[in-house]
């Protein structure tokens, strides 16, 4: 950018670097606003780091009950489509620090790698608001479908005996075969995320 000599237009033109910069600060928070963080504190982009897979991002507390008890359900369906999809074990509460997830993971025998997402790009991204809540995203990043897993609740303090309907399963294995989502969202039942922006 060139700056001519006399002192308006030197200010004229600093001022056009000092907005420029702005603009390259903001594209780059938003780089990293699609950001989430990893136990050891690391940012890591999910999308990124999937391998061109589809993404499943699913919202879970440590304090959430019905989060806990989809723990079995969560680990068989990431073995079922372990070379296909990339699952993710997201975790929103700002409160939530790395030795209670840890904790968390080994109590509930988890192997579907954890994030941090105290700034909530990722509940954002995935419009996601109750725990448990599941995402999935195509190998480009759009989001085909948010909400809950199953219909296993009713509500928080009512389940069928099993699950009639089976949303994140048939929403994977359709993306999985190259068709439409057959369903965009459902209602989650479960716990709030808390301090949602």
């Amino acid at each position: 950018m060139l700056c001519w000599s006399s002192q308006i237009r030197h200010r004229s033109c600093w001022v056009a670097v000092l907005l420029h910069s702005l603009a390259f600060s903001v594209a780059a928070a938003g780089v990293f606003a699609q950001s989430a963080l990893t136990l050891d504190g690391q940012s890591v982009d999910p999308f990124a780091a999937s391998s061109g897979k589809p993404v499943v991002l699913v919202f879970v507390r440590t304090d959430c009950p019905l989060s806990n008890r989809y723990a079995p359900l969560l680990q068989e369906m990431q073995r079922a489509y372990a070379n296909k999809v990339k699952f993710w074990l997201v975790y929103p509460d700002k409160r939530a620090t790395a030795k209670q997830i840890r904790e968390h993971l080994g109590e509930y025998h988890y192997s579907i790698p954890p994030l941090r997402d105290p700034h909530h790009a990722l509940v954002k991204r995935a419009s996601a608001s109750i725990t448990p809540e599941a995402a999935v995203f195509d190998a480009r990043g759009a989001l085909l479908y948010h909400g809950r897993i199953d219909n296993w609740y009713v509500d928080s303090g009512r389940s069928r005996p099993v699950a009639t309907t089976h949303e994140l399963q048939s929403v994977l294995d359709s993306a999985l075969a190259g068709k439409p989502s057959p369903v965009l969202t459902a209602p989650a039942v479960g716990c709030y995320i808390s301090d949602l922006e």
